[in-house]
């Protein structure tokens, strides 16, 4: 089995991994202006890809795909599949605005086409090939799943975790690896290597009482959240403690396509309470939203766009107020640049933000104990070959793997090919 690595590795951000030639598992792009896409766009055309999940660093750039002689088929689950094509159509949207074109509307109606939605557990083979394919639950976001591929003719299989939560979260059930099948290659996220993350209730109760402290001196709490997966699980965190949000950006598109797959939630009902007593914004209301003391969860998780900006440009000098990030901030972000210089970037300008800013850990990724346990559990069963992808820190995490496990464990680079036999 040759294995490519078009993206993805020492980065977080353009997963795209090439299987044979044939199979390309993710093919997204990294939230940076411009965005930046993986090694090879335009000159690659897998008969397959497999979508793990909808973010757009997963999902991206599969529209491009479509423009060609024979486009490929998709497979993914059927709210991945939903959640692509929302996702794929305000890329266009914000291209247009901001001057890139990677795909058209007609590309994104092929790749409606050209999808074939898979269902977690069901194995089946790739049309024309002796690759069989299985889906896994992830636990990352909903429809989000993990990858196992074996190709038959050499009796050589794979397992690809995608963006895996192994821990407790209010939208999501979470991964179970009880239930993954075995496999020869290992390839796992690494975003959180060296990382713990803190007690779910601890952290919680942390996040409420500062947005409570904020809105009792009089301040805006303005909470920036990725519009797939974490809009829904903070609005049902700030409803579960009293707290009535304003909702803005595209989380409130998200929450309506969810709301018509309730088997990939953990708790319907509990969603729909939580977004039922929200109050929802556009932007003839968000004056209002500000003209009392508020907490605002809108778009975009890395500030690099969406309403979230008109926000900060409004309460930047406020004192009283503050930007409380929810996730892990990609490095060229905005939101990194506001973590690490307290300023960020908007239509060309610098914005210095003297309103409080704090990150809070709400991921929906593994920590570093889920992803060596992992890896345990693993190599335990035979695999013997890891390849740590989607992080900053993989070679750290493939030194400690090769030492306590004696596998091959290898940190990629982007361009990097490798045949496993």
């Amino acid at each position: 089995m040759k294995i490519k690595f078009l993206g993805g590795c020492n980065e977080v951000g353009r997963s795209a991994i090439l299987v044979d030639g044939k199979i390309l598992m993710d093919y997204g792009m990294r939230p940076s202006d411009p965005p930046e896409i993986p090694l090879g766009s335009g000159s690659i055309s897998p008969k397959s890809v497999v979508v793990s999940h909808a973010h757009l660093d997963h999902s991206g750039m599969v529209p491009s795909l479509m423009d060609s002689g024979k486009a490929p088929d998709v497979y993914m689950t059927s709210v991945t599949k939903e959640l692509t094509m929302l996702l794929g159509r305000d890329t266009i949207k914000v291209g247009k605005d901001q001057g890139f074109v990677f795909f058209s509307e007609e590309d994104i109606r092929k790749m409606d086409e050209r999808t074939h939605t898979v269902a977690y557990g069901n194995r089946l083979t790739l049309d024309g090939s002796d690759y069989v394919l299985e889906l896994c639950n992830a636990g990352h976001i909903p429809g989000s799943s993990s990858v196992y591929l074996r190709k038959e003719s050499e009796d050589v299989s794979l397992f690809y975790t995608g963006d895996i939560k192994m821990d407790v979260s209010r939208l999501m059930e979470s991964a179970s690896p009880a239930d993954f099948p075995s496999s020869d290659i290992l390839l796992i996220e690494s975003t959180y290597y060296d990382k713990e993350h803190r007690n779910r209730k601890e952290l919680e109760r942390e996040f409420i009482d500062s947005i409570t402290e904020t809105l009792d001196s009089g301040g805006n709490a303005i909470v920036p959240c990725f519009a797939v997966g974490r809009t829904q699980e903070i609005v049902m965190i700030l409803h579960s403690y009293g707290l009535t949000p304003y909702v803005d950006g595209m989380g409130l598109s998200v929450f309506s396509l969810f709301r018509n797959y309730p088997s990939f939630l953990k708790d319907a009902k509990a969603m729909n309470a939580a977004f039922s007593d929200a109050q929802f914004v556009n932007s003839k209301k968000r004056k209002k939203a500000l003209s009392e003391p508020s907490v605002i969860v809108t778009t975009a998780g890395m500030l690099n766009g969406g309403p979230v900006l008109y926000y900060l440009k409004k309460i930047h000098e406020d004192t009283r107020s503050k930007v409380l990030l929810t996730g892990y901030q990609i490095e060229g972000t905005n939101g990194r640049r506001l973590v690490e210089e307290g300023c960020v970037e908007t239509n060309g300008e610098i914005v210095k933000v003297n309103a409080g800013v704090e990150q809070y850990d709400f991921s929906a990724h593994a920590g570093d104990s889920e992803l060596k346990k992992l890896v345990s559990r693993f190599c335990s069963n035979g695999t013997e070959v890891v390849f740590m992808v989607h992080g900053e820190h993989t070679e750290e995490f493939a030194a400690w793997a090769s030492d306590n496990f004696g596998c091959d464990a290898i940190a990629p680079k982007n361009g990097e090919e490798f045949i496993i036999e």
